[in-house]
């Protein structure tokens, strides 16, 4: 897997938990912290990314 194909999936996973970060606050009884989980996670891949396209 090259650079720009690799970074092209991390996108993908950033916009899927974002999806679900976002589904997540809209319902009524959802979990303050699998949200706060969803997160982290998307925040690492954030920072991920960012180093990737910087090297």
């Amino acid at each position: 897997m090259n650079l720009s194909s690799h970074l092209q999936e991390l996108r993908k996973k950033h916009k899927a938990l974002s999806d679900q970060v976002e589904r997540a606050q809209q319902t009524p009884a959802s979990d303050t912290l699998q949200v706060a989980e969803l997160k982290k996670q998307k925040l690492k891949l954030k920072e991920q990314i960012e180093r990737l396209s910087q090297a």
